[in-house]
């Protein structure tokens, strides 16, 4: 029986010594564990989450006040968010050593599996991986849906539908910011006015215009359009259709030996337009006219709208000539 007890001895003692012997040698040495840098991370993504999140829904709500601002904040803060549990996570998580030879090119399978066994033995202090994994998932998926937001707002395969809808209709009142309304005798041959529709919201694409007034006899109009320019005024949509920048230049007064004539001109790209001739382009890279609204003057002195522009309000896209504008 003793000599049973000892041969089992020695076999136990050789296979714990194998186990030993199988085990690899650490390279990096293994972190202490740290439970508060780890909640420091998951707090930092779950923020950036939320952050992101909330920007989809600022995005989706019109009638927020200062949206801009807000969408522009919310984003960035989630950017931030996820910026500081990057460095959290390698300042506090990943286990760091500094060694004096490079790191060999991993052309042998032997230093290849060197390189491994370092990155995974770098991330000893994590302990609880899933967590920082769901965490970062919600992080990443909530970044991915605000960063597609505002290409599905165009609706289901590019719904350009919205872009054709003004809200001129006519009859409808121009009034300046205040929504006061223009009278045909506030309106100088010096200067042009931004006018919008009275009670419509200003910040449609098709909303707002810019109102001159010419001499009558200047003007060189299709012939459609010829009861459009009441007592020689005219307006025109104030997004210029080169790349969609506001027009907010008037050329006037002239320089005769480059500037024989007045025209609106859109200061981002100097897309030049013709107000006496349509709104035609003579200078820049717009590829159309501005689009023309009909006016009239009621009983009372007031500028209305006569109907709808001429042609469809922004920047050229495809097929931007098959059709019209829609009140």
């Amino acid at each position: 029986m003793r000599r049973l007890a000892t041969l089992l001895a020695i076999l136990l003692g050789v296979f714990r010594r194998r186990k030993r012997t199988e085990e690899p040698r650490r390279i990096v040495p293994a972190g202490t564990p740290s439970r508060g840098a780890e909640n420091a991370v998951v707090a930092l993504l779950v923020c950036a989450a939320i952050l992101a999140a909330a920007f989809t829904v600022v995005y989706a709500i019109d009638d927020v006040a200062h949206q801009t601002q807000l969408l522009g904040l919310a984003l960035g803060l989630s950017f931030a968010c996820v910026a500081a549990a990057l460095i959290v996570l390698a300042k506090r998580l990943v286990v760091s050593e500094e060694i004096e030879e490079g790191y060999p090119d991993p052309e042998h399978p032997e230093e290849q599996e060197e390189l491994e066994q370092v990155v995974r033995e770098s991330g000893s202090r994590i302990t609880r991986k899933r967590l920082l994994l769901a965490a970062g998932g919600a992080a990443g998926t909530a970044i991915g849906v605000a960063a597609v937001t505002p290409a599905l707002s165009l609706g289901p395969i590019l719904d350009t539908d919205p872009l054709y809808e003004t809200p001129w209709r006519r009859g409808r009142r121009l009034v300046d910011t205040s929504g006061l309304p223009y009278r045909a005798e506030d309106v100088s041959p010096d200067t042009f006015y931004t006018a919008f529709p009275e009670g419509a919201e200003k910040d449609e694409i098709g909303s707002p215009v810019v109102v001159v007034r010419l001499d009558p006899s200047a003007l060189r109009l299709p012939p459609e359009r010829a009861r459009w320019a009441p007592q020689g005024i005219l307006a025109f949509s104030k997004v210029c259709t080169h790349a969609g920048c506001a027009i907010a230049l008037y050329r006037k007064p002239l320089f005769p030996p480059t500037s024989p004539r007045p025209a609106l001109v859109c200061p981002c790209h100097y897309s030049t337009f013709d107000p006496a001739r349509g709104g035609e382009v003579i200078f820049g890279p717009a590829g159309r006219p501005l689009p023309q609204l009909p006016l009239e003057v009621d009983g009372s002195g007031e500028l209305r709208a006569g109907g709808n522009y001429s042609g469809p309000v922004g920047p050229s896209w495809t097929g931007v000539r098959g059709e019209g504008p829609r009140s």
